[in-house]
């Protein structure tokens, strides 16, 4: 057989001009003019601007965000953006960029408010433009949730529906959710404690009804019931219902504690009055698509915690948020079809490491991407509805 391989060595040189990699990034640039990211950071963090500073603290720090959503993991992979100055415009050195994150991060609490209110604006401006498309500690939750709510639009936050897993089923939680002046609605996993499994062992068996799967179809092996009227639950917030889902495990799966007569069983509660038991249950368990974000973020610098104390890495932890915005407004705002669920790795694959050319002429810039790679359309598509935006 003879091989189809090339067999012919390639001359490698350093020595190209007008070559952009990672011209892709277009995107991000873009999307950061429209939303106002950019100039939101640049006023927020403007207090910890040195009277003789080169650079602009928002500008560094946008810049991290969008070398962590190219792929980076450390701030010194800033310097995939430092070589394209065309694009990106001027990005500060290493000593530079470390000095800024030292400075943020002692500054605690007042520049994380900051660069989170630049952020709250930005999505805020995302969602206008789109037609509005922790441990387990009562405490953490609490300040989770609100953190949360405070980078929702201001018009939003009364009818939010917030879900958790069983770490949330708490006392002093629920009572912050239901706290009248914040009008929030819940699903929150409850552990089966002792009372929830004997609730469960006197359900009549006409009283469970078929569960739902994903695309909203009966899923065989699987029910679900109300056992609010089996508990003594005044001591939970007024309202509060139980609902209980049972299943057979898949084979061989390993039983659990939990586990009645061969039947897995998990319990949520929630405010709602109105609803079919296996339409709730399912809103419930589309929570899980948190986890796909959580996996995401791991793609997008929170992997590792690089910086060496703890206020440095909250203040990375930041950054990464960003990147993760930065990404979902990106394909928010600028792509169609398959390509707005694409998780990191594939966006950086087909879109971001496309390579081109930069012209200029007078002062205009001409970014000619390669004309065979698969999805340069996509690239100039984006662009194009990007550019459509009013300026943020």
């Amino acid at each position: 057989m003879k091989s189809s391989a090339r067999s012919t060595r390639v001359a490698v040189s350093a020595d190209g001009r007008g070559l952009v990699s990672q011209a892709g990034a277009v995107l991000l640039w873009e999307t950061m003019r429209v939303t106002g990211l950019g100039r939101g950071l640049s006023a927020a963090l403007q207090p910890w601007r040195g009277p003789q500073a080169v650079h602009d603290p928002g500008k560094i720090v946008a810049d991290l965000a969008a070398a962590l959503a190219l792929g980076g993991d450390c701030l010194a992979d800033i310097a995939v953006l430092r070589e394209q100055p065309a694009l990106a415009g001027p990005v500060a050195s290493d000593p530079v960029v470390s000095r800024l994150a030292k400075t943020l991060a002692a500054a605690g609490p007042a520049a994380l408010a900051a660069i989170r209110g630049a952020r709250a604006a930005a999505r805020e401006r995302a969602w206008a433009l789109a037609g509005d498309a922790g441990s387990n500690t009562a405490a953490d939750h609490i300040e989770a949730a609100g953190l949360a709510l405070a980078q929702l639009p201001r018009h939003l936050r009364r009818n939010v529906l917030v879900r958790a897993d069983s770490g949330g089923g708490t006392h002093e939680f629920l009572t912050w959710l239901t706290a009248k002046s914040r009008r929030l609605h819940y699903s929150v996993g409850m552990t089966i404690t002792q009372d929830v499994q004997d609730a469960i062992g006197t359900v009549p068996a006409d009283a469970w009804t078929p569960a739902y799967d994903s695309d909203g179809k009966v899923r065989e092996g699987a029910w679900v019931a109300d056992i609010t009227g089996l508990l003594e639950l005044d001591s939970w917030p007024a309202g509060m219902r139980l609902i209980v889902r049972k299943e057979r495990p898949h084979p061989g799966a390993q039983l659990r504690f939990t586990d009645i007569d061969g039947h897995r069983f998990t319990c949520f509660a929630t405010d709602a009055k109105k609803g079919q038991l296996a339409v709730l249950e399912l809103r419930h368990r589309r929570r899980a698509r948190c986890e796909d974000r959580i996996r995401c973020a791991k793609d997008t610098g929170l992997r590792n915690l690089p910086l060496k104390g703890f206020d440095q890495n909250q203040l990375w932890c930041e950054i990464v948020a960003l990147a993760c915005e930065l990404l979902a407004w990106t394909q928010m705002l600028a792509l169609a079809g398959a390509a707005r669920q694409w998780e990191p790795k594939r966006l950086r694959l087909r879109l971001f490491c496309v390579a081109g050319r930069l012209a200029s002429s007078g002062r205009h810039l001409r970014l000619r991407l390669a004309g065979r790679w698969p999805w340069a359309a996509d690239v100039t598509a984006a662009t194009a509805r990007l550019q459509a935006l009013p300026f943020g």
